[in-house]
């Protein structure tokens, strides 16, 4: 007859995976419809979403070529152009929408003194990515990343910044990033629930106890 310990185990589990879905659905929609989640200086100017810092460093190192970056950026932009005035942007205006026109010859500064930004950024387009097929620990460790260097800019002062118009800001949104990012990692209910067996108390066999009596 199956204990209630048992019984209760596989809805744990059905019940953290779809939590662990959920989690990794709503990441994926923050990064790729780019709800704003921070505001920092970057190499095309001012950037607010983890797919645009990734989109002008790749665009600035041709890596990837542009039709790709574009269809990254794509989601996003229809997103914005509805929300702020009902249109759709068009795919050849795309790069002058977000100001990647002339990236390649702006300044790495920016990046370089942010690369915690910047390498958290790609995680969690990478994250995103990936955890439509498998959650994973992709997405906690890119947001760690990236609020580690808004923590590092914004109040240790690193690197210093005079012009209030490009001071670090964080959107609320973050924190409901963060939230789906820790949310998304898939635990083992096995091996939380397994319990340590109980080990059989040694007994003295019955020949030795007599051989010590005599």
């Amino acid at each position: 007859m199956a204990t209630p310990a048992a019984s209760s185990t596989p809805s744990r589990r059905g019940w953290l995976s779809s939590i662990s879905s959920i989690s990794s659905r709503i990441y994926f929609f923050l990064i790729f419809l780019q709800i704003p989640l921070f505001r920092i200086s970057c190499r095309s100017g001012m950037c607010s979403t983890p797919i645009h810092v990734t989109s002008s460093q790749l665009i600035a190192s041709d890596i990837f070529p542009v039709p790709v970056i574009k269809a990254i950026l794509f989601p996003g932009a229809i997103t914005n152009g509805l929300a702020k005035n009902l249109t759709i942007p068009s795919w050849d205006n795309l790069l002058n929408i977000y100001n990647l026109t002339s990236v390649k010859e702006s300044s790495p500064v920016p990046d370089l003194q942010r690369l915690e930004v910047l390498a958290g950024s790609y995680f969690c387009v990478a994250g995103a990515l990936v955890g439509l097929l498998k959650p994973g620990r992709m997405s906690m460790f890119g947001t760690l990343l990236v609020i580690w260097g808004l923590i590092k800019e914004g109040i240790i002062g690193k690197p210093a910044n005079t012009d209030p118009t490009k001071a670090v800001y964080v959107y609320p949104t973050m924190v409901l990033a963060l939230i789906c990012a820790l949310s998304s990692i898939k635990y083992d209910v096995k091996k939380v629930m397994r319990t340590a067996p109980a080990r059989p108390i040694a007994k003295p066999l019955q020949s030795s106890s007599k051989s010590k009596l005599k």
